[in-house]
């Protein structure tokens, strides 16, 4: 697996490198070949990205690129399985963790495994989706040791 972080911000509230790749193999644990870029940005890229992709406005804690393989490009030219793209806004996962009276390691690790799994297809727009997917990170980050991110 390769995971790439890409440092976009001056913000020094960040996990390191080794950690954010631990929890993206956690979350992507049945694709060892996968590849998956981790963006750590600033509020300006993520609103940018927000608006242009989700027509919402305003930055958001993580947003997920699945990769779509381009049209004409051969099934095999690629060496592994790209997964796709990960974007964190750094200033609204610390936000959200003080707000949430969580550590802010643990909403970090709860943000790079939500992202994982939208990139494995798994979403929260109805309620039988978004408890398939709260469910499974429930149990991946109770195996690091991380509460339930949903309980108050």
């Amino acid at each position: 697996m390769t995971v790439e972080v890409q440092i976009a911000t001056e913000c020094s509230e960040l996990p390191d490198t080794q950690t954010v790749t631990k929890w993206v193999e956690l979350a992507t644990d049945q694709h060892k070949n996968a590849d998956v870029v981790v963006r750590l940005v600033d509020e300006e890229e993520s609103a940018a990205l927000n608006q242009a992709y989700r027509q919402k406005n305003g930055p958001t804690n993580v947003l997920s690129f699945p990769f779509e393989q381009p049209e004409g490009l051969p099934a095999d030219a690629l060496s592994n399985l790209t997964l796709g793209d990960l974007v964190i806004c750094v200033p609204v996962v610390l936000s959200e963790a003080a707000e949430q009276g969580k550590a802010v390691l643990a909403h970090w690790a709860h943000m790079v495994i939500h992202g994982c799994l939208h990139l494995q297809g798994y979403d929260h727009i109805d309620s039988n989706d978004a408890q398939q997917m709260e469910t499974l990170e429930i149990k991946l980050l109770d195996g690091i040791g991380i509460r339930n991110p949903y309980e108050s």
